[in-house]
């Protein structure tokens, strides 16, 4: 699938019987308590990703269960010496054997007598009690379906992982468009929330999603249309309702230049609220910093002068009227350019620049500065603003619904690194004001390379650097995704306890972050399928091939059925005194 919903998932489901024998360990290849070799009896089949297991009477300890993944299949003809003979075998000319062998990577052993395998041992598909076993499934008391596996049965992630109790954070790679990051990310959204491990917490748990990919991501509480009954099923099996998310707000920009601050959204016309900020809270939060927030700013020579002009706005700026304006030193400002204008008079006058700058500052670093903020206004005005006729609420908020979009995609990339740095700030100071990590707060981010590249500091980095490392305990949960890990620092994602890689690019594969992933899996992942995703957490020790279900709800406008919850109450969503004017 891509974030459009183009592909179906269901995955071929397997007619072979569970707990059915295969094949026996083989005595030409040596087999340790990691890894085995299985050589497949005729007409038996077995494929990568299939879970086997086999048994072994150990004197003074019983029975021991030697379970695996299988990561290696070969076909081979025995008794060919030359690559030509295949064509003496096939007309029969020369006797031969077909023989099929297949690796197993061993991933656990009960109890944990690790001894090998006796060569000549029968190996059995793994029936629904032994594959539990063999994936750890049996002792997941909190685990949550993340897609099905192979042989079409539910593969889980245990959520202590994901919710702060043993860990926290998961990290998506793969290439842009083909890895359905997005798609996967919302998935595990959607079953974190409908699958029961939250209990009594699920109404409070909130998550806050950046979208950046047009409007694809803003009818998650629209039935997707595509939905057939094979796609359905699979939900069934994974213990999962069909239906989409129940409790959806979008936040979006104000449409440039509209006087009265309509969301600039074309296909969503409720449930949108417009966010931007005041220029009095511009000052008072000091946010004049993440209007630098490239890496680049801060290698400038300029980085100590933002923070001094920062505290400067703070200290002087005073409220002007009921509409977020404010006057600086006798200068009333209404919009963002505005004051940047009163910020370049100020500056370039050499009497008050030393009462901004608080000592004697290159000019050169200065002129940096305004060139730096001049090319802010045309990107920022539509957000940073003290010109509207009234004041309403137009903070992104979490707590109008249980999954919040902040929709991006009509902002430049200057004005998205903004609203992405202010808009977390925010969420983790609350966190971190209510001295609980419930209820849970989940934040979807996706090109996480661009805003915590390995190289080079900046506040997004900052903040997000602090929610890998403290989020954990504070109740802040990271879902990033970019298209390339070794591009995002390091401490991001080593903090990530759940890794997920769909399609990679064939360079990117080679690279260190990806040492979770065995070889074979490294080259599978170079021609995965979208809707197949690579997942690793802790207590597994192969990575899971899974294939996630197609979405319930709408990846896009063409595909959003009406909403399906109804009002009967005929004025319910008519504008109210706090409501945003609806944009027709």
């Amino acid at each position: 699938m891509t974030v459009n919903g183009a592909v179906s998932h269901e995955p071929t489901v397997a007619t072979r019987a569970a707990g059915e024998a295969v094949g026996r360990v083989l005595g030409t290849q040596a087999a340790s308590p990691l890894s085995f070799w299985l050589g497949l009896e005729p007409g038996k089949v077995v494929q990568l990703d299939d879970v086997v297991v086999t048994r072994r009477e150990v004197p003074g300890y019983g029975t021991v269960l030697v379970a695996g993944v299988v990561t290696t299949v070969e076909a081979r003809h025995e008794g060919a010496a030359y690559d030509s003979d295949v064509f003496l075998i096939a007309e029969g000319a020369l006797p031969a054997a077909v023989v099929e062998v297949a690796e197993v990577r061993v991933t656990r052993v009960e109890p944990e007598v690790f001894v090998p395998p006796l060569p000549g041992s029968k190996v059995y598909l793994a029936g629904a009690g032994d594959r539990d076993q063999a994936l750890y499934f049996d002792v997941m008391d909190r685990r949550i379906p993340i897609g099905t596996g192979r042989d079409g049965q539910p593969l889980y992630v245990n959520f202590d992982f994901l919710d702060g109790t043993r860990g926290a954070h998961v990290s998506i790679s793969g290439v842009s468009g083909v890895a359905t990051k997005t798609s996967f990310a919302t998935f595990l959204l959607y079953s974190i929330f409908n699958s029961g491990v939250l209990e009594g917490e699920a109404a409070n748990t909130k998550a806050l999603i950046f979208s950046v990919k047009g409007e694809d991501l803003l009818f998650l509480d629209h039935d997707n249309l595509r939905l057939n009954e094979s796609a359905r099923s699979v939900y069934g099996r994974l213990g999962l309702p069909a239906q989409p998310f129940g409790s959806v707000h979008v936040f979006a920009p104000p449409r440039p230049g509209d006087v009265n601050g309509v969301p600039h959204v074309a296909a969503r016309t409720h449930g949108v609220s417009a966010f931007y900020w005041t220029l009095v809270e511009f000052c008072q939060e000091e946010l004049l910093r993440f209007v630098f927030a490239d890496a680049d700013d801060e290698r400038a020579g300029y980085s100590l002068l933002v923070g001094q002009v920062a505290a400067r706005l703070k200290a002087w700026a005073e409220p002007v009227g009921d509409g977020g304006a404010i006057r600086v030193r006798g200068t009333s400002c209404r919009t963002f350019d505005d004051l940047v204008e009163l910020l370049s008079e100020q500056l370039q006058d050499d009497a008050s620049r030393t009462d901004w700058t608080g000592a004697q500052t290159p000019l050169g670093t200065v002129n940096a500065f305004l060139r730096r903020l001049r090319s802010a206004v045309k990107p920022l005005s539509p957000i940073v603003r003290g010109d509207l006729p009234f004041f309403r609420t137009h903070s992104v908020r979490t707590s109008d619904a249980q999954v919040s979009i902040v929709d991006l995609h009509n902002l430049p990339e200057r004005a998205q690194r903004f609203v992405v740095g202010v808009v977390l700030r925010g969420e983790f100071h609350r966190k971190e004001s209510s001295g609980t990590a419930r209820p849970l707060l989940f934040v979807v981010l996706d090109e996480l390379n661009k805003y915590a590249p390995r190289e080079g500091d900046s506040p997004i980095k900052e903040i997000l650097l602090d929610v890998a490392e403290r989020g954990r305990s504070l109740g802040v949960i990271l879902i990033g995704a970019q298209q390339t890990a070794s591009e995002v620092e390091r401490r991001i994602v080593s903090n990530s306890a759940v890794r997920v890689a769909g399609r990679l690019d064939p360079a990117e594969a080679a690279r260190s972050e990806y040492g979770w992933l065995p070889a074979a899996v490294r080259e599978r992942a170079t021609i995965a399928k979208p809707g197949t995703m690579f997942v690793a957490q802790p207590e597994i020790p192969v990575p899971l091939a899974v294939a996630f279900p197609f979405p319930a709800w709408a990846t896009r406008p063409s595909e959003a059925a009406a909403p399906a919850k109804v009002s009967d109450d005929p004025f319910k969503g008519l504008p109210g005194i706090e409501d945003d004017i609806p944009p027709f």
